[in-house]
C-alpha cells in the first residue's frame, strides 16, 4: 500500500508540473545551444586573433642574423655608412648608462614594425638583442 502511494503521488506530481518540466528542459536545451555558439565565436575569434598576431610579428623572424666578427668588419670598413645598427633590448635588459655600439641607435622592442618603417630601405640595418 505504501509503495502504491508513493508511485501515485509522484506519478500525480508528474502529471499536474509537466508543462512546466517541459519548460525547463526546452530552457536548459537553448541555454546548452546558446553557450555553444558562443563557445564557437569565441575560438574562431581567438584563431583570427593569433593569425594576425603571427603575420604581424613575422617580420622579425625574417631579419638575418651576421656574426660579430662579419659586423666589425663591415663598421670598420667604408661600408660604414650603409649600416645601421639598432639596439632592440627591452627595458628589463637595457640599462640607460650602459655603454653601447658607437653608432648605434634605440629602437622600442614592442613597437619594432613600426619603427623600422620609419628608417632608410637603402641602408642594411643589424637589431642587437642580447
Amino acid at each position: 500500500m505504501g509503495g502504491c502511494l508513493y508511485i501515485l503521488a509522484y506519478g500525480g506530481l508528474g502529471y499536474l508540473f509537466r508543462d512546466f518540466v517541459a519548460k525547463i528542459t526546452q530552457g536548459l536545451q537553448s541555454a546548452g545551444r546558446t553557450v555553444a555558439e558562443f563557445i564557437l565565436v569565441a575560438l574562431v575569434v581567438y584563431l583570427v586573433y593569433r593569425i594576425v598576431q603571427y603575420r604581424r610579428h613575422k617580420l622579425t623572424g625574417m631579419v638575418p642574423r651576421i656574426d660579430v666578427q662579419e659586423l666589425a668588419k663591415r663598421i670598420a670598413s667604408a661600408e660604414q655608412k650603409d649600416i645601421i645598427l639598432a639596439d632592440v633590448r627591452s627595458h628589463g635588459y637595457y640599462d640607460a648608462g650602459a655603454a653601447r655600439i658607437a653608432g648605434s641607435i634605440r629602437l622600442e622592442p614592442n613597437q619594432l614594425a613600426d619603427e623600422l618603417k620609419l628608417l632608410p630601405k637603402d641602408k642594411d640595418i643589424y637589431l642587437y638583442c642580447t
